[in-house]
């Protein structure tokens, strides 16, 4: 019995930590099985291969389901929590690895089902271990919750923008000219105002072709708003980053410069004179 736990306890550690060097090849060894296998499913879906390799790439695909259904299988087998490993959202991607082969027993078109295991690629983060670059995604995280409001006040005044701007080329162009509908010219409105383009439906009256430069100019001039504001707000998030967790005893202001001595909202000292002499005698220890 303590042979079998520890056994399950050693393939715990191999195939869900990245601790161990036997756990991080079993994780650069699947992680190369995962791009073999979508390379499988794009190169099938090509007709020509599809047409000289078909059964290469049968063959390929259920080795690599097959593999893919005996590491499911041995990550149930030595979760402590199976159930919440089958729930969980790596554990329903690992499961969605392995049934889109068995469905395409089933039903033709389900085979390109496969493309999901795309998805298992997230999995690179816990074999890189990026923390650095982990730390940096935490800033933009930070950054977007700070602008929330402002982006959303910012689409809810883009879209009036589009809606009045589709409204009025509805009425200056009309179906005549492939403005059938209010949706299809907002449709157009949001095209022009973010400067992309298309082409597919352009005005043709010189009202209709005024009406559009105003939407380019206003694209021009609001397309650079949302990035200003996520700009600030993720120079704000890295900022607080290196300051301190120190409140100023006058004004309450949180969060100051390592090397401030005075609060930069009321101007008054950081520190009492009893708090400057007894870090005094500890810095030069620090220094001798």
């Amino acid at each position: 019995m303590d042979n079998r736990q520890s056994w399950r306890q050693r393939l715990y550690i191999i195939i869900f930590e990245t601790s161990t060097p036997a756990a991080q090849r079993f994780d650069n060894w699947l992680l190369v099985a995962i791009l073999t296998s979508l390379v499988v499913v794009m190169l099938d879906s090509i007709e020509r291969f599809h047409n000289q390799y078909a059964g290469l790439f049968s063959a390929l695909e259920w080795f690599f389901t097959a593999l893919f259904a005996v590491e499911y299988a041995l990550r149930l087998y030595c979760s402590p929590k199976p159930l919440r490993y089958a729930f969980s959202f790596f554990g329903l991607v690992d499961l969605l690895a392995v049934l889109p082969a068995i469905l395409a027993l089933m039903f033709a078109d389900a085979q390109y089902l496969m493309i999901v295991r795309a998805i298992r690629m997230v999995r690179i983060f816990r074999v890189l271990k990026l923390r650095h670059y982990l730390t940096q995604a935490n800033f933009l995280l930070v950054a977007l919750r700070g602008s929330k409001q402002k982006i959303i006040v910012f689409l809810v005044s883009v879209s009036t923008l589009v809606t009045v701007f589709g409204a009025l080329m509805y009425v200056v162009e009309g179906p005549a000219h492939g403005f059938t509908s209010i949706p299809t010219s907002i449709y157009w409105a949001v095209v022009t105002l973010t400067t992309v383009g298309f082409g597919d439906i352009t005005p043709k009256t010189p009202l209709g072709q005024m009406l559009a430069t105003m939407v380019m100019i206003t694209g021009y001039s609001i397309i650079a708003v949302p990035t200003g504001i996520f700009t600030a707000e993720l120079a704000n998030a890295m900022r607080q980053d290196g300051q301190m967790e120190h409140d100023c005893p006058h004004c309450r202001k949180p969060r100051h410069e390592h090397s401030a001595a005075f609060c930069n909202r009321c101007g008054g000292p950081l520190f009492t004179r009893c708090d400057a002499a007894s870090s005094a005698p500890r810095d030069r220890r620090e220094t001798d």
